[in-house]
């Protein structure tokens, strides 16, 4: 909590009204008064002199502000840092990282209050962790928060999630994400908000986003009046499995937005440091499993037999083929066979075999080119060993294309990010082979995709997403929810 306040020159700002009159009247009624008050008035009479210089418009602001904020948003020396004027804009475009919009907002993210409060949804919905499409409990818990910010909804979206709106109900748009769901992963943290569904963690940092969105949906709820448009916040389920992303954009959620942005927790970085890239950030990602059939026989027989196993050979060998004597060396691309299944009777060849394995790309043209190459390149190969195969991609569950980050959009998350946190709070990342289904917005509508860092070593914070051991520093959640406000307010200033 911030400490009392010091008498405000907002206060002074009355003087333009009231000064000249009262000054007038005390030199007709009490001139000896007068004499005797004027070397003790001198300061206050150079303040008037100079709050006088202010337009009457400006004044009445400045004290509408003090009104409306309080003691609260002063700094130490007792004065409200920036002025904002009456619109909700800054002074300039300009200044706006210079000043007290960015105090306020990180101001009001880290009140014990609401810090105690982020944290306790983030391990409400750790303790109770869901899978994709099943969040019911998680959208029950936002959905309550939102009915006590008074924040308007629309739910179900895509079966389990909702969109939240903030601001005039007019353009722009702008919306801010979070996905929901957990992971199949028994945790292995003891610690008293563990997850108590066996089985079932969130892993990837889940919880700490719907807590990030939540907190920037409290701070922009704050802020309604003054914002210059309106925020969509996306809680969205099945990220990790069912492309919920797809799902949330046939279900109407990105109608009129003209940008998207999301943050994802990040062990890569300290705790709280923002990073992301212009172009390319995170590999499309798909996956492949193909059944090949031939004709189960004797192994001691091999000619009365269809060897399945002889085809799935050749073509896992062939499918390395692709990225090594195919693709460009400067376009990264992979392809991993990572199951290769047969018979188990060692005297016996199988009727079938099934090879499976993953495949990523930096580019929509990559990425997809990869695709048709690999089907062509197993369907080929079984027919060369005379059988037959059934290639599926799981392009209705498990198939994201690349996440590409905007350039203006990603200047804007930098220039906020470096504003709100400093330049020293910022890095440059390098392209991930990861993935993530925010792809499927950013072809749509210009986006950007950022982390922020949960790396703190004295909390043991440094095991990857997906781990058993995954656990984040809860400072973030304050600074999370802070920059997604900042970003989603800054765009509707800009764009306003």
């Amino acid at each position: 909590m911030m400490p009392p306040a010091a008498p405000s020159l907002s206060h002074l700002s009355l003087l333009p009204f009231l000064g000249h009159q009262f000054f007038f009247n005390l030199f007709l009624n009490a001139p000896g008064v007068m004499a005797l008050m004027v070397p003790a008035l001198m300061p206050l009479v150079l303040l008037f002199l100079v709050s006088s210089g202010r337009s009457a418009s400006s004044a009445a602001s400045f004290f509408d502000e003090d009104i409306l904020l309080g003691s609260a948003f002063r700094d130490a020396s007792g004065l409200i840092p920036h002025r904002r004027e009456r619109n909700g804009s800054s002074g300039s475009k300009s200044s706006w990282g210079a000043g007290g919009w960015k105090e306020e907002i990180l101001w009001l993210a880290r009140r014990p209050e609401t810090v105690e409060w982020l944290k306790g949804v983030r391990r409400r919905i750790h303790e109770n962790p869901e899978l994709a499409y099943e969040e019911v409990e998680t959208g029950k818990l936002i959905r309550e928060q939102l009915d006590g910010m008074g924040v308007e909804y629309r739910f179900p979206v895509a079966l389990t999630g909702l969109v939240a709106t903030i601001g005039t109900g007019d353009p722009p748009f702008v919306a801010i994400r979070a996905d929901m769901d957990a992971l199949p992963i028994q945790e292995a943290v003891e610690w008293k908000h563990k997850s108590k569904v066996p089985g079932k963690m969130h892993a990837c940092g889940h919880d700490a986003h719907v807590a990030m969105l939540l907190g920037a949906a409290k701070i922009l709820k704050t802020h309604e009046h003054h914002l210059k448009g309106t925020v969509k916040l996306l809680f969205q389920p099945a990220e990790e499995a069912g492309i919920g992303a797809k799902r949330m954009i046939e279900d109407g959620a990105l109608k009129d937005v003209e940008a998207i942005f999301a943050v994802h927790v990040s062990h890569e970085h300290p705790t709280s440091v923002i990073g992301s890239r212009a172009g390319p950030l995170l590999a499309g990602c798909g996956f492949f499993k193909a059944v090949i059939r031939g004709r189960q026989g004797h192994a001691g027989n091999p000619h009365h037999s269809v060897d399945p196993i002889l085809a799935a050979s050749a073509a896992v060998i062939s499918l390395q083929n692709i990225v090594s004597r195919e693709a460009n060396p400067l376009d990264s691309q992979v392809v991993s066979v990572a199951a290769f299944n047969g018979g188990n009777d060692l005297d016996l060849i199988p009727d079938s075999v099934i090879i499976a394995g993953t495949f990523r790309a930096f580019s929509n043209a990559s990425f997809y080119q990869l695709r048709q190459r690999i089907e062509e390149v197993i369907r080929q190969q079984s027919t060369v060993y005379r059988c037959t195969t059934l290639v599926d991609f799981f392009e209705q569950e498990r198939f994201y294309p690349p996440t590409v980050n905007d350039e203006f959009m990603y200047e804007h998350v930098k220039k906020v990010a470096m504003d709100l946190l400093g330049p020293e709070n910022y890095k440059i990342v390098p392209p991930m082979m990861g993935a993530e289904d925010f792809s499927f917005y950013s072809e749509v509508i210009p986006a950007a995709f950022f982390y922020i860092g949960i790396r703190n070593e004295t909390l043991g914070s440094t095991y990857t997403g997906h781990s058993p051991y995954f656990m984040i520093d809860e400072d973030v959640l304050p600074i999370g929810a802070a920059i997604h406000a900042a970003i989603a307010e800054r765009y509707l200033i800009e764009h306003g």
